[in-house]
């Protein structure tokens, strides 16, 4: 197994990573980290970021990010236990999730950690309220490029590394520049906030190669396996994320330009479009080819396997598989 520089070093740092209680700074288990109940925030969850609000996650509080990260832990183990397909990209985003929660409390890293905060709020509220809309077979509230990764699951029709990146689409290619551009892009003195966006890029240049190894050892062993009709390696899935990440900011820019609404519609529909195409493109070239190719040695592989301890080098301070 390869791993960039820093990944043993990063999964070292980040044992405390989504434990810290926000208030005492004390530790607790990292599959049992200090209850903060996400669903309370949801009523009052604006979009629009206010650092005097009373709500954590509006607010953009540590606080937030340990119930974010509660709820992800209570979602992720069903589709775990049930080798599910969409439970490579919950993992995935669990983990980073938890990498996050280390980052944004290292002094200096972010300029501004409670606004990042509060993207990561809105940002997974965009994902759980499609899988959420999805799961519920309300699917006309489901963006077309979640819908093709959610029935690519479903249908057992993509390889795990598909699945990754069919989430990973949706989510930065379709729901970041909308997250972005309804939280505000810039300070109240015009300022960028371009730079925090940026830094996300260097702890997910850390984390990739070892959700990456997690998920093999646990869901899919090719999932790990860049010999594939995609034909990446860790370096290009990198920089691949951070091109669409990119792109998304410049989505947002143009959201928030639009001089009027139509105009922002039109804007809207071709980030839509857009993710729609890229997702149509993954399942393309990721996808089992029965009867030679079908999920069943990755199925066989998940039930005697999903419960296995994350990999010592992918060790997010637990000993355990949820």
């Amino acid at each position: 197994m390869r791993f960039w520089p820093g990944v043993r070093s990063l999964a070292g740092c980040v044992l405390v990573a989504g434990l810290l209680t926000p208030a005492g700074g004390q530790v607790a288990h990292a599959e049992d980290p200090i209850f903060v109940n996400w669903a309370e925030y949801l009523p009052s969850l604006t979009d629009t970021y206010n650092p005097n609000s009373a709500n954590d996650c509006v607010a953009g509080r540590p606080r937030c990010i340990a119930a974010v990260i509660k709820e992800m832990q209570r979602r992720f183990p069903p589709l775990g236990r049930s080798c599910n397909h969409n439970a490579i990209f919950s993992l995935a985003y669990l983990r980073t999730t938890q990498t996050f929660y280390w980052a944004q409390a290292q002094p200096d890293f972010f300029t501004d950690p409670p606004w990042v905060n509060h993207e990561a709020a809105v940002f997974a509220k965009y994902y759980f309220n499609a899988y959420d809309g999805w799961a519920s077979g309300n699917r006309s509230q489901v963006p077309q490029a979640w819908l093709i990764a959610f029935d690519g699951a479903a249908g057992r029709r993509v390889t795990g590394f598909g699945n990754l990146m069919l989430g990973m689409n949706a989510h930065v290619n379709r729901d970041l520049p909308f997250t972005l551009a309804a939280i505000g892009i810039t300070t109240p003195d015009g300022t960028s906030r371009k730079r925090d966006h940026d830094k996300v890029d260097e702890f997910l240049n850390m984390v990739i190669a070892p959700l990456l190894a997690e998920a093999a050892a646990r869901f899919d062993q090719s999932a790990d396996d860049f010999a594939t009709p995609y034909e990446v390696s860790y370096t290009s899935l990198f920089q691949t994320l951070v091109a669409w990440r990119e792109t998304a900011w410049r989505n947002a820019e143009a959201l928030t330009d639009a001089p009027t609404p139509e105009a922002r519609a039109l804007v809207a529909q071709q980030i839509e479009n857009d993710a729609a195409v890229q997702a149509s493109a993954i399942v393309a070239a990721n996808s089992y080819v029965p009867p030679v190719l079908t999920s069943a040695p990755r199925d066989a592989f998940c039930a005697g396997h999903n419960a296995d301890p994350p990999p010592m080098s992918y060790a997010f301070g637990t000993a355990s598989a949820y």
